[in-house]
């Protein structure tokens, strides 16, 4: 019988560590996305103070990085908001994102501007790595896209292309997928606006398409 609970001890441990938290962001490891994050974890945060915790969670979501940057300017330098956006993103659409969205990714100047408006529009993340694969080595590439995302097709995308959106878990997941074949986004939000509420489903419209 202790051998069964070691066991069993065991494997809960190894699913766990498996398992992202809630916060993380589905392609940026050690990231957290500030929609989802905890208050403990935005204190963890660099530059966040208990009072700049509140204004995150009071605001959200945030449907754009611009939109949580202006949040923070008043408490944070320009210095500060970059370090801190190391840590923490809202994803911006490859394919939308305006400059001043492109800019506030920590390390992006005008030449990597350049070359991820070349490539537009992306088809996939594939596209992503490819393209921007030619100007950095494979540790920016993969920083860089812990940034960014294309917008998943919601009749066709895998399970695990589903999963990269981040707070998507297994439940969600079921019902992205139960209501297939969607007719268009306003379908969407009918039927996923069964399970939560209208802000939620408008941080979830950013990342899907219907084709």
């Amino acid at each position: 019988m202790t051998r069964i609970r070691t066991l069993a001890a065991a494997l809960l441990a190894l699913a766990a560590a498996a398992t992202t938290t809630s916060a993380q962001v589905g392609r940026g490891a050690g990231m957290v996305d500030p929609n989802l994050a905890t208050e403990k974890e935005l204190l963890a945060l660099p530059g966040v103070t208990p009072a700049i915790a509140k204004t995150i969670i009071d605001r959200r979501p945030f449907l754009s990085i611009t939109e949580l940057d202006a949040a923070l300017a008043p408490a944070l330098s320009k210095e500060q908001r970059t370090a801190l956006y190391a840590k923490t993103f809202v994803h911006i659409n490859l394919n939308s994102a305006t400059k001043d969205e492109i800019l506030l990714i920590p390390g992006v100047g005008a030449k990597m501007l350049h070359e991820f408006e070349e490539y537009r529009p992306y088809k996939a993340l594939a596209q992503f790595r490819r393209e921007i694969g030619k100007y950095v080595d494979d540790a920016e590439l993969a920083r860089l896209e812990g940034y960014v995302f294309v917008p998943i097709d919601l009749n066709t995308a895998s399970d695990a292309d589903i999963r990269t959106i981040p707070g998507v878990g297994a439940k969600m997941l079921h019902e992205f997928k139960e209501y297939r074949p969607y007719k268009g986004i306003a379908q969407f939000r009918r039927e996923i606006g069964k399970y939560v509420d209208a802000k939620e489903v408008a941080r979830l419209e950013r990342y899907v398409v219907v084709k």
